[in-house]
């Protein structure tokens, strides 16, 4: 994952100059049909057995996802080709965004799981 949204680097950008804000102390990954730094992820599904998943990061330099995340599907959804990490489980704010390796079409009920591993957050 790339690209930090506006949010983001207003954050960073507070939290360099000491002005204590209040950082995420959880954050969730979402699914979603676009995004880009100034907007956070857009097209993300709601229902049909949607919901975002809290991620838990690990490393030192570059952040790699833990644990698996399974999103799972009642029914369609559509072609999702990006990746968003918000500091809440709805709503909230957007932190960064990201297309995913490869898009997913969801034409119907089923799961769609990032490895272990897989979602990197580097530090440059």
């Amino acid at each position: 994952m790339s690209d930090l949204t506006d949010y983001a680097r207003n954050l960073l950008a507070c939290a360099v100059c000491a002005r204590a804000p209040s950082l995420p102390t959880t954050v969730y990954a979402a699914l979603g049909t676009g995004g880009t730094a100034a907007a956070g992820l857009t097209g993300e599904p709601a229902g049909n057995g949607y919901a975002r998943q809290r991620v838990t990061f690990t490393g030192t330099g570059p952040q790699r996802n833990a644990e698996a995340l399974r999103f799972v599907f009642a029914a369609s959804a559509g072609t999702l080709t990006h990746v968003g990490l918000y500091d809440a489980a709805s709503g909230g704010n957007p932190l960064l965004v990201s297309p995913l390796n490869g898009a997913v079409a969801m034409t119907g009920a089923g799961t769609v799981t990032v490895a272990a591993e897989s979602l990197v957050v580097n530090p440059s």
